[in-house]
C-alpha cells in the first residue's frame, strides 16, 4: 500500500499546532512552579512512637493525598523538642521543610531555658494546629496503686524513691508531672527520654515507675501494664472513659494538656502559608482522619486559622511562662 502524504490543507490545519507548541512551553516554564511541586517534609522534633510523632503520621498522609505531593515525617529528637524546631528556623523558607510545634518547645521552653536557640515568637511563621492533647498520669501497675490518692499516699511514705519518664526537658509531659508533684506536695526524681516510645518502654519494663502523657499512649497498655490514674483535664477522655478528671480523682485545680502545629521558619511565602492552611482545613475536617485522631488516639483536632494560631500561641506563652518558672523547674 503506497504511504499517503499529507496534503497542504492538512499542513494548513496543523502548522498553527505546531507553531504553538515551543511557545505553549515556553508560557508553562515563566514563573515559579505552584506550590508543592514536589515532597514536604514535616520536622517532628521528638523519637518515633509519642503523640506528636502518630498523629503527624496520621495528619501527613491525608495531606500528602490533599496537596497531590509526598508529604514525610522525619524525626529529629532532643533537648525538649528544640533541637528540631531550631533545624527547621534556620533552614530554607521554602515551605518544603516544616517543623511540628508545640508547647512544649514554645511556651513551656521559654520558661525553662535561660536561653534558646530561637524566639518562637519572631522565629515561627504560624500555619495551622493539628491536634489537642489530653494529659493523663500512668503508673505501672508493679507499684500496686489502683486510685490517684494511693499512688499520692505512696509517693508521700518514699520521697524521692520513685521515677518519672518523659520525652525530654521541658517537654510537656515533664512539666506536667512537675506541677502534680508541686501541687500534691510529693517527690520524685525525674527521668528525660528523647521522646514517648523509649519512655513506654522502659515503664513497661519497670525501669521508670509513671509517666504524664495522652490518652492514645496510655490506653493499649490500660489496666493491665499501666494503670492510667487521672485524667489533667475538666471532662473525661473518650479513649479512656472509666479514668477520672482531675477533680474527680481528688485534685481539683490539676490540669495539664499540650498541643501541636504546623509552622514554617522565618520569611515563609504568604502564599505558602495560605495553601497549606487550606490544605490543612481539609485534612482536620475529614471524617476519616478526624475519627482516627480522635476516637482512636484521643487526640481531637485543633483547628484555626493561621492568625489565630498566632494569637493562640501569644496567649499559651503569657499563660505557661509564669508557671513554669514559679514551679522552679529547670532545663539547662
Amino acid at each position: 500500500m503506497p504511504v499517503q502524504t499529507p496534503t497542504r490543507r492538512t499542513l494548513l490545519v496543523a502548522a498553527p499546532a505546531l507553531l504553538a507548541a515551543p511557545a505553549l512551553a515556553q508560557t508553562r516554564s515563566i514563573g515559579p512552579a505552584p506550590y508543592p511541586d514536589r515532597t514536604v517534609r514535616i520536622i517532628v522534633p521528638f523519637a518515633a512512637g509519642g503523640a506528636s510523632d502518630t498523629s503527624t503520621r496520621v495528619v501527613a498522609q491525608k495531606l500528602t493525598e490533599v496537596l497531590g505531593q509526598p508529604v514525610v515525617v522525619e524525626n529529629r529528637p532532643g533537648a525538649g523538642g528544640t533541637t528540631g524546631v531550631d533545624y527547621v528556623v534556620k533552614g530554607p523558607n521554602d515551605g518544603y521543610t516544616l517543623a511540628l510545634g508545640g508547647l512544649s518547645m514554645t511556651a513551656l521552653a521559654m520558661g525553662l531555658y535561660s536561653r534558646m536557640p530561637y524566639d518562637p515568637v519572631r522565629d515561627l511563621v504560624p500555619i495551622s494546629p493539628t491536634v489537642l492533647v489530653p494529659i493523663g498520669i500512668g503508673v505501672r501497675t508493679g507499684l500496686g496503686c489502683n486510685t490517684l490518692a494511693e499512688f499520692i499516699n505512696l509517693l508521700k511514705a518514699n520521697p524521692g524513691k520513685y521515677t518519672y519518664g518523659s520525652a525530654g526537658n521541658g517537654s510537656s509531659g515533664h512539666i506536667s508531672c512537675v506541677a502534680f508533684l508541686r501541687r500534691t506536695g510529693t517527690e520524685a526524681i525525674h527521668i528525660p527520654y528523647r521522646g514517648s516510645g523509649p519512655v513506654f518502654n522502659d515503664l513497661l519494663a519497670g525501669t521508670v515507675d509513671f509517666t504524664a502523657d495522652s490518652p492514645g499512649l496510655l490506653a493499649p497498655h490500660h489496666p493491665d501494664k499501666v494503670k492510667a490514674l487521672v485524667m489533667a483535664t475538666e471532662e473525661r477522655s473518650s479513649t479512656l472513659p472509666d479514668v477520672p478528671t482531675s477533680a474527680e480523682a481528688g485534685v481539683p485545680g490539676y490540669k495539664a494538656y499540650s498541643w501541636f502545629g504546623l509552622y514554617g521558619p522565618p520569611g515563609t511565602p504568604q502564599a505558602v502559608v495560605s495553601r497549606i492552611a487550606e490544605a490543612m482545613r481539609v485534612v482536620l475536617n475529614d471524617p476519616a482522619t478526624v475519627n482516627r485522631l480522635d476516637r482512636e488516639m484521643g487526640l481531637p483536632p485543633l483547628r484555626q486559622t493561621p492568625e489565630r494560631f498566632a494569637a493562640f500561641l501569644r496567649e499559651e506563652i503569657d499563660y505557661w511562662v509564669p508557671i513554669v518558672r514559679a514551679s522552679g523547674a529547670r532545663a539547662d
